[in-house]
């Protein structure tokens, strides 16, 4: 649906925006969405239209550079991506905040099993955004209140599944030059699929498609400094996700145990000590880069490791079924549209069949880094 006045706009974003974790004035009610919607069309109304800033000569050079080279990713996306061609990422707002949104996801104190809240369209998802750092804060005081442990991280992108045209947001036109199109890719993933409360099928797709579609355009470029820059994040990326899953598996064999809760609490602080002191050394092995330092900012967390997975939980079996179809990614979404009209149970047998493996805890809040981390 296209954004058709502000009397559609208000109505759709009410259902849509809070329940792909909008903000809140309240923790719940019609404050949420009251919130969520007023928060989202605050960045519709202050969008402007890239051709526009381009042509301004006021708009700040290094950001009309920026512009420019999104605008060359949003073109490729649809052209040899196969992704929606509609006006996503044609325009451009300045949040004026570090984040676009925060997200606040908890779990018991010994336990990985995150909360969860469910909303129309989205379906049951394992966190609740905010457009308000201090009102996100809050929120996360009420879970401590009931005794959860809750986690506050903050975000820079988010999707409104083509509802509306999303602006490129300067939380992340920055980025260097493959994460902002695999940030761009990932995004309009989510247009041409999404399924009502599988979070880890939603984002393990929407990964495939953007490593598919960031091999495809650094192959376009051909430009051996933005490939070496992106391989780099990668390798960074890939050695942190590691570290924490292992890790998560860890904590997880903690609270299977048979003890009593000071002894969990013992080896869970044991267990967090190890974490960040390995993480040192692989801090250490990058050269000092510090891009993940955001992850131990608040903790490490239970809520932090159990929501790592849903962007890759899956990604094997997407990955599978895409070179079963040559790499062709028009078929590939058509098989996976296939997939997702399965009853779940039938659609995970599949994906494990694919050699995915289908989360139980369907998190949505990959680890904090930059650039990495959002809501979509």
């Amino acid at each position: 649906m296209r954004e058709r006045g502000p009397v559609a706009a208000a109505a759709a974003a009410l259902v849509l925006i809070a329940a792909l974790g909008g903000c809140a004035a309240t923790t719940d009610g019609p404050g949420y969405y009251w919130q969520s919607m007023v928060g989202h069309l605050e960045l519709i109304n202050r969008r402007r239209p890239v051709d526009e800033l381009l042509a301004d000569p006021a708009t700040e050079p290094a950001l009309r550079v920026r512009l420019a080279r999104a605008l060359e990713i949003r073109a490729f996306a649809s052209r040899e991506l196969g992704l929606p061609a509609n006006g996503s990422y044609t325009g451009y707002t300045d949040v004026q905040r570090p984040f676009v949104l925060w997200n606040v996801f908890a779990t018991p104190e010994l336990s990985l099993t995150l909360e969860r809240w469910c909303f129309p369209v989205a379906g049951c998802v394992a966190y609740r955004g905010y457009y308000d750092r201090e009102t996100a804060e809050r929120f996360a005081a009420s879970l401590r209140d009931r005794g959860l442990e809750a986690h506050v991280g903050g975000v820079p992108a988010y999707s409104t599944l083509g509802w509306f045209d999303d602006p490129l947001l300067s939380t992340f036109i920055q980025y260097p030059e493959a994460e902002l199109a695999r940030l761009v890719f990932h995004e309009l993933a989510h247009q041409v699929l999404y399924v009502s409360g599988d979070t880890t099928f939603n984002e393990s797709f929407a990964t495939a498609v953007e490593e598919a579609g960031v091999e495809r355009w650094l192959a376009h470029r051909a430009d051996a400094a933005v490939e070496r820059v992106y391989r780099e994040h990668a390798a960074r990326r890939l050695a942190f996700v590691a570290l924490l899953r292992r890790y998560k598996e860890a904590l997880n064999a903690v609270y299977a145990r048979e003890a009593d809760d000071d002894a969990k609490r013992l080896a869970k602080r044991s267990t967090f000590d190890a974490l960040r002191s390995e993480y040192a050394q692989l801090k250490a092995s990058w050269g000092g880069y510090a891009g993940y330092d955001r992850f131990f900012a608040q903790g490490p967390t239970n809520p932090q490791l159990a929501a790592v997975g849903a962007y890759n939980d899956l990604l094997p079996a997407f990955r599978a079924l895409l070179a079963q179809g040559g790499g062709d990614l028009p078929a590939f979404y058509a098989a996976v549209r296939d997939l997702a009209a399965l009853p779940k149970a039938a659609r995970d047998a599949r994906l494990r069949a694919l050699g995915g493996r289908p989360a139980s805890d369907d998190a949505t809040t990959a680890p904090g880094a930059a650039p990495a981390g959002r809501a979509s």
